[in-house]
């Protein structure tokens, strides 16, 4: 399995989660898909989620835009178009996703449920400033590792942002993806996805937030060394922090769900890296942790 397997297994496990909470809250809601090559192959594995929840689209308008440059495109997705209820609309537009503005304008997508994918494409401020008009809108941006989207989704109005790179086993390039919501559910939804997908795809995860670039096999219960690292580093910047805080910081600034802050601060207490305040008791939200030899 490669990289484009996995993108396409945590796209189908989003649009699962995302489809049903944009219809109970809007009559109308936007599924955007641009590509920035001629491969929309994840786009015939959106519509045939949207085919799934057919029942749930009575007296609601679902509108889905696909940009690419396959020319071959309206073809390609013929088949599963047609088996689409009416009360959803696509839209095939062929060029580049700077065009998605344009796109999203057209469609009319402000002020409703917006999920925007973007497959290659840089988050330009255009770009962002076109996809955030969705309310609530949310991002999956696929692009090329090495340089953190993070403060240009932060400052396009996303408080809540994570990303990881997949790197193949067979050396071919890596690719990097983030995602952007406003959504706490969103985000753990993300999360669960990333470690519940094929952990045999041959795609190893690497945290861009872990300074050693640990490879991490795709597991339910993912190696916690890396995650000890971070804890330790985010003590050490921001002082004692309780679970609670800890397990926030987890959940949306690095790679790892909420649930595994648990094991890794277990796991830290054990080795003596960390204390706890109080000593004793269950490992409730409400303990304070500090690096061993701070004071509480």
């Amino acid at each position: 399995m490669s990289t484009d397997a996995v993108l396409r297994e945590l796209l189908v496990r989003q649009l699962d989660h995302w489809l049903p909470g944009a219809l109970h809250r809007s009559r109308r809601a936007t599924l955007a898909l641009a590509y920035a090559g001629n491969d929309a192959g994840s786009a015939d594995d959106a519509l045939r989620v949207v085919a799934e929840f057919a029942d749930r689209l009575r007296g609601r308008r679902l509108t889905v835009l696909v940009l690419a440059d396959a020319a071959d495109l309206p073809a390609q997705l013929g088949p599963v178009e047609a088996t689409l209820p009416a009360d959803v609309a696509v839209h095939v537009v062929p060029g580049h996703p700077d065009r998605l503005p344009v796109a999203l304008k057209a469609a009319g997508a402000a002020g409703a449920p917006l999920l925007t994918v973007v497959d290659g494409g840089e988050p330009t401020p255009a770009l962002l400033a076109a996809v955030t008009t969705g309310r609530p809108a949310e991002l999956l941006l696929i692009t090329e590792p090495g340089r953190s989207p993070r403060p240009a989704l932060t400052a396009a109005g996303f408080p809540l942002v994570t990303e990881v790179d997949l790197v193949p086993a067979d050396g071919s390039p890596a690719r990097l993806f983030a995602y952007a919501t406003g959504s706490d559910r969103g985000l753990e939804a993300v999360k669960d996805a990333l470690w519940a997908v094929d952990e045999y795809a041959g795609v190893r995860y690497r945290d861009p937030a872990d300074p050693a670039g640990r490879l991490l096999d795709i597991t339910l219960e993912p190696e916690p060394g890396p995650l000890r690292r971070e804890l330790l580093a985010e003590l050490a910047r921001s002082g004692p922090r309780t679970v609670t805080e800890l397990r926030r910081f987890t959940l949306t600034s690095t790679v790892y769900r909420a649930a595994d802050a648990t094991r890794a601060l277990t796991s830290l207490l054990t080795s003596g890296a960390v204390a706890r305040d109080p000593e004793h008791g269950r490992l409730g939200g409400d303990v304070l942790i500090s690096a061993a030899g701070s004071t509480v």
